[in-house]
């Protein structure tokens, strides 16, 4: 059967960046490999300059299958182009997709993705992610044409810088399922979740994550303090709703709109007006997220807030918000105002004090999951979404 439509295969988010004293690189190479989900014949690659200050320079980018998590089969190098050139520039504030690439791509494969940065460049377009699948490489020198990144010259990374999007001219059967949410949803359970799907012969669906930590559905900080917890929800959504394939979005957000304010006293980049109601939290889902992914076609899944007992931050008065917004999300699953519930926080919860992580759920942090727990969100989600 021929390949007949695009399909994206692989995404993230882009954010600004933890603004530290040094936003520049010049004459480095990022590789990240990537899981190929699908059988494809091309791919085409999306760059995101979208919260950088000002124009950046990608030198070259070149794709090739991997043989390693770091080096590449040399014999399989492509050079990506744009337009017919070899590099790009990117605007601030815009994305840039390449042309299509003749590729041939193998479900359960991994393709390296190698962007060399030649010039002075402002890194404050990425993400950070973690999971078993997300791993990237920084290199200093050009190593883009490269089988061997040089062992002395380079570093582990899981800042994904620029590259956002990847998408593979695939099967009509093939679709993508966007995973939308927070530091939670950027931290593992993604990635175990496409592990899952491609061990249990599920190969006709990719886990496309738009992830941010620290975002919320409300606000946003536009102070260098804060920069890494990216844009806010009405911002956000309808950016990294863009996807090719896409048919269903699962959304797990809003517990950084509960926990975050504590009162200019405490930190004047957190007052207390930011703290939302329940009718902002249900508003704010309802209007930015629901409404506009039924505009795109897409079925909607909510998935529930995890438990926060013993964060820093913790009160009753906001685990009380937490569970009466997660009664909401079950509420409208049960009467079909949306497809479907994952219900990560059932899952996780202790029984005996549902305000708390289950045993050894918790990372110690007492927000985050461990990584059990983020195994345990994938099954959840995956049974939900294989029945």
């Amino acid at each position: 059967m021929a390949d007949t439509k695009w399909v994206s295969c692989w995404g993230n988010a882009t954010s600004i960046i933890d603004q530290k004293e040094c936003v520049y690189s010049k004459d480095i190479t990022l590789r990240y490999p990537i899981f190929m989900c699908f059988d494809g014949s091309k791919v085409r690659l999306r760059f995101s300059n979208l919260t950088g200050v000002e124009p950046v320079h990608i030198t070259k980018v070149t794709v090739a299958s991997s043989v390693s998590d770091r080096d590449v089969d040399e014999s399989t190098i492509t050079t990506v182009t744009f337009a017919g050139n070899e590099y790009i520039d990117i605007e601030a504030g815009q994305e840039a997709t390449s042309d299509e690439v003749a590729f041939d791509v193998k479900a359960g494969s991994t393709m390296s993705v190698s962007i060399y940065l030649g010039t002075y460049t402002n890194m404050n377009s990425g993400v950070l992610i973690t999971g078993p699948l997300s791993k990237g490489f920084c290199a200093y020198g050009n190593h883009a044409s490269a089988g061997v990144l040089p062992i002395d010259k380079t570093r582990n990374t899981n800042w994904f810088y620029f590259l956002n999007t990847i998408d593979v001219f695939t099967k009509e059967k093939n679709h993508a399922l966007i995973c939308y949410g927070d530091s939670i949803t950027a931290q593992s359970w993604p990635d175990y979740l496409t592990k899952m799907c491609y061990e249990n012969g599920i190969n006709d669906v990719s886990i496309i994550r738009r992830a941010v930590s620290g975002t919320r559905i409300l606000r946003q900080y536009d102070c260098t303090t804060y920069a890494a917890y990216g844009l806010k929800g009405e911002t956000r959504f309808p950016i990294e709703m863009n996807v090719a394939g896409a048919d269903t979005v699962l959304i797990q957000h809003g517990i950084n709109d509960i926990i975050h304010p504590v009162g200019e006293d405490v930190n004047v980049f957190r007052p207390w007006s930011d703290m939302p109601s329940y009718e902002d939290l249900v508003e704010g889902v309802k209007n930015l997220y629901i409404e506009h992914a039924r505009k795109l076609g897409y079925k909607v899944y909510l998935g529930t807030l995890l438990p926060i007992y013993g964060w820093r931050t913790y009160a009753d008065f906001r685990d009380e918000l937490r569970v009466q917004f997660n009664d909401w999300m079950r509420d409208e699953a049960l009467i079909g105002r949306v497809d479907g519930l994952v219900d990560f926080d059932k899952a996780l919860c202790d029984k005996e004090d549902p305000r708390k992580f289950a045993p050894g759920f918790d990372s110690g942090d007492h927000l985050h999951p461990s990584e059990s727990a983020y195994e345990e969100m994938a099954r959840t989600a995956l049974e939900v979404f294989s029945v």
